[in-house]
């Protein structure tokens, strides 16, 4: 038992060194949760010109785009769920791909710090015409896209694996504000620890096929679109046993996503200077002179003292004279013979 509080400890202690240590915004997190209090969230996009090799690219993408309309509702709720703003709002866009044209400027791959992603840059004036006609202080945008990235895949019984570039479906996002400056992305390099986000792996080596032809030659294979279909379409229940809204795939990035926006844990009785609470106000102090005596008041008049009662001597108790004991006389004893 000791042992167990003793882990307890030292996780709360990790936590909170982690909370402290990182800031997920690119700007200070007080002023973030100053600046954004009504945030906007735009349809997911997909990026059709993006790296996506399926031979059945068309069916792929229309595919990516029905499950994007399935889940991004979900995602502005859990937003609203998290506490994290005065007001959430999903920005619902009569065709999301016009308004994807009309906001992109260019997307590019980056590899910063071995984590490889789709970074997309967005047009300012665009984005001040979103952000206002919305009445919203910043707006979330999120895109799926494909990749292609060195990794390494193990097989099911986890002794072999294989290194190759595969290609993925990804998942990219910012929270721009009105000046189009971005406060806020996905992935995160502030948060520590980056990784791709994956919404989907398009392709599989198949060691299966290998182990049975006696061959140490891999292939690798791309996923049916019935096969895509499925485990985009998963969905998982949550602790309570209750189905999730948003299917797996998406659900597991949306959470991700929501919990480097929403405010930090605070733990022991810390108190919550979130956006959502207001700070408390700054003592006012006042200028207090130096101490003086008070002035002395004038005597009061002494007044005549009043006549001393005299004493009442108490009664002498009357003395009682007890007369003298009378003498004990001794009678002689007959000592003579009873005749």
């Amino acid at each position: 038992m000791k042992r167990i509080i003793q882990w307890i400890l030292l996780g709360a202690m990790a936590l909170m060194a982690f909370g402290c240590a990182h800031d997920p915004f690119n700007i200070p997190r007080a002023d973030y949760e100053q600046r954004v209090k009504v945030l906007g969230v735009a349809p997911i996009f997909m990026d059709a010109d993006s790296d996506i090799r399926h031979p059945e690219k068309d069916t792929l993408v229309t595919l990516v785009r029905e499950y994007n309309r399935k889940n991004e509702k979900e995602l502005a709720e859990m937003l609203k769920e998290s506490g994290a703003y005065f007001s959430v709002r999903f920005l619902d866009a009569g065709d999301s791909d016009e308004l994807y044209r009309t906001l992109i400027n260019r997307a590019e791959r980056r590899d910063d710090a071995g984590v490889v992603y789709n970074k997309q840059f967005y047009k300012p004036e665009e984005i001040r015409t979103l952000v206002t006609q919305n009445s919203v202080d910043a707006v979330l945008l999120v895109v799926v896209s494909g990749l292609t990235k060195r990794d390494r895949i193990f097989s099911s019984n986890i002794v072999k694996y294989l290194d190759f570039d595969y290609n993925i479906l990804t998942m990219s996002a910012q929270v721009l504000d009105a000046n189009g400056a971005t406060l806020w992305e996905y992935p995160n390099f502030r948060a520590g620890g980056p990784t791709t986000p994956v919404l989907a792996r398009l392709q599989f080596p198949d060691f299966d096929e290998a182990a049975a032809n006696m061959d140490d030659r891999v292939d690798v294979k791309f996923k049916t679109i019935p096969g895509l279909t499925r485990y985009l379409g998963k969905r998982e229940n949550d602790i309570l046993f209750r189905e999730r809204k948003a299917t797996a795939p998406y659900y597991h990035l949306f959470d991700e996503m929501v919990g480097l926006l929403k405010p930090p844990i605070k733990l022991f009785g810390e108190e919550n200077k979130g956006g959502s609470q207001p700070e408390p106000a700054p003592l006012s102090y006042q200028y207090q002179p130096a101490y003086q005596p008070a002035p002395k008041a004038a005597p009061a008049p002494v007044a005549a003292p009043a006549p001393t009662a005299q004493p009442v001597t108490a009664a002498q108790p009357e003395t009682v004279v007890l007369p003298e004991p009378a003498p004990i006389l001794e009678v002689p004893i007959n000592t003579a013979p009873v005749k």
